[in-house]
């Protein structure tokens, strides 16, 4: 097959797992009261549903992306996505609401698809189509998840809750793509996986994602939540001393330590918390009754569609970015992209009495999101060492993952810190305050950005014309 047809099919298959498991992330959120009530569970173990998906999607990230770079991505990344589809089986067959959380945790095993997927385009695209490629699958991260938003009210009504995890299904074709037509990469001699870095990494990112998502629940000045967290933030700092002393560490903390690593780790955090934010915002405003003075009385899937211009912004933007990077530096998009961000909650903070300033201000965030996050990972890939492409880019997705959990949390904390009298309605204040919180975040994620050392990327060389035989 012709290489053109190859980066192609291993594109497309690589656009699709991405897809799959951005769907996953969000497509449960909208259905949690229908999965409850089928249940017949409480809110606090049906939240496990996302909870469980996030502890361990931010566990596998860095630890899958490890592995790929060690015994080769397109090896480990078929792998992963047989167990994503095993997962989602496990989800929809579920007989009690314990099976599916394990069918989720299972799922999670998924987050490892972008770092592996950043990894085999590096390895496998010509040098000119590699900023590019990476900005169209880091756009299918924004895109899936928006889609998730929008489809999941129109599924649950037409069929029913467990086609929301047959979904997941289509990871199948992506992995059997992946197996047949990504090269096969060897193991590096004398390979070795720092599975106690693993673990030490492992239980500290779960003990500060689980306090960060149970602050609103507990209280963010609780006991639990304190000792979690900060239990969890100690642990990560010792697990970065660990790695300093191993052979073959897990993480090279040199290269985190790096100026434009460092940096873009920060604004990943940023961009995270204000993009969960909105994910969280727009859809509950949108379905608050008129009769309280503010939204407009949406159903779920009326929720959803108001998502749609971001999304359908971010299909664009991703790949736009990946060619500005390739034309100027990875640090333009980023600044581009968090400004646009900042300039969308600004603008959800002063109008949002119509649809359409809610579709304005999502356009703007469809720029930040699409053009944040293929440059995010471009940066990484670009600082980073062949063998240190995998877990770096996990790292940064961690980063993100932490900074989503924080703004859900703050967001949700905003929310019921002003209500309607008599009501637990939020008042339209507490929208107008959380939607400030998070500009403030991505105005942070533009000062981060442009900390990030301008580099002007190198020009192709250009491919010699093949002799003809």
């Amino acid at each position: 097959m012709p290489r053109a047809d190859h980066t192609r099919v291993v594109f497309l298959s690589l656009v699709l797992a991405g897809i799959v498991f951005a769907l996953s992330q969000t497509v449960v959120s909208p259905a949690l009261p229908e999965i409850q009530h089928q249940y017949g569970a409480d809110a606090a173990s049906a939240a496990w549903i996302l909870t469980g998906y996030l502890l361990a999607a931010s566990v596998a990230t860095p630890i899958v992306g490890k592995l790929g770079d060690l015994f080769g991505r397109g090896k480990v990344l078929t792998i992963v996505l047989l167990v994503f589809a095993a997962g989602s089986a496990v989800c929809a067959l579920a007989p009690s609401l314990g099976v599916l959380v394990i069918g989720r945790v299972i799922q999670g095993v998924g987050g490892g698809i972008f770092p592996l997927a950043f990894g085999i385009i590096r390895e496998t695209f010509p040098p000119d189509r590699v900023a590019t490629a990476i900005g169209g699958i880091s756009a299918t991260f924004g895109i899936g998840g928006g889609v998730g938003l929008v489809i999941a009210g129109l599924i649950v009504s037409a069929l029913d809750a467990s086609w929301l995890f047959w979904l997941g299904l289509m990871a199948l074709p992506a992995a059997f793509a992946i197996w047949r037509f990504v090269p096969q990469e060897e193991t590096r001699p004398g390979a070795r996986v720092d599975w106690a870095g693993a673990a030490l990494l492992s239980v500290a990112l779960a003990a500060l994602l689980y306090g960060l998502s149970k602050a609103n629940e507990w209280g963010w000045g609780s006991p639990r939540v304190l000792a979690l967290s900060l239990g969890g933030l100690a642990l990560a700092g010792f697990w970065g001393w660990f790695e300093t002393k191993v052979d073959q560490p897990l993480v090279d903390m040199r290269v985190l330590r790096r100026r434009p690593v460092l940096m873009t780790n920060v604004t990943a955090v940023l961009v995270g918390f204000s993009m969960f934010a909105s994910f969280l915002l727009i859809p509950q405003l949108a379905q608050t009754n008129t009769k309280f003075g503010y939204g407009f009385s949406a159903s779920v899937t009326g929720a959803g569609l108001l998502m749609l211009p971001s999304t359908l912004v971010m299909l664009v933007a991703g790949p736009f970015a990946g060619r500005l990077a390739t034309r100027a530096n990875s640090r333009l998009p980023l600044v581009i992209g968090t400004f646009s961000g900042m300039l969308a909650f600004v603008v959800y903070a002063l109008f949002h009495g119509s649809e359409w300033e809610i579709c304005v201000g999502g356009a703007l965030l469809g720029v930040g999101i699409g053009f944040s996050f293929a440059s995010m990972a471009n940066l990484i890939v670009e600082a980073v060492p062949r063998d240190e492409v995998g877990v770096a880019t996990g790292i940064n997705t961690i980063m993100r993952s932490l900074g989503g959990a924080l703004g859900a949390q703050l967001v949700a904390s905003l929310l019921t810190a002003k209500t309607i009298a008599g009501t637990e309605i939020p008042s339209e204040a507490a929208y107008t305050d959380a939607f400030i919180v998070a500009a403030v975040a991505a105005g942070l994620a533009v000062v981060a950005a442009l900390a990030i050392p301008q580099t002007r990327r190198p020009q192709p060389q250009p491919v010699p014309a093949p002799v003809a035989a």
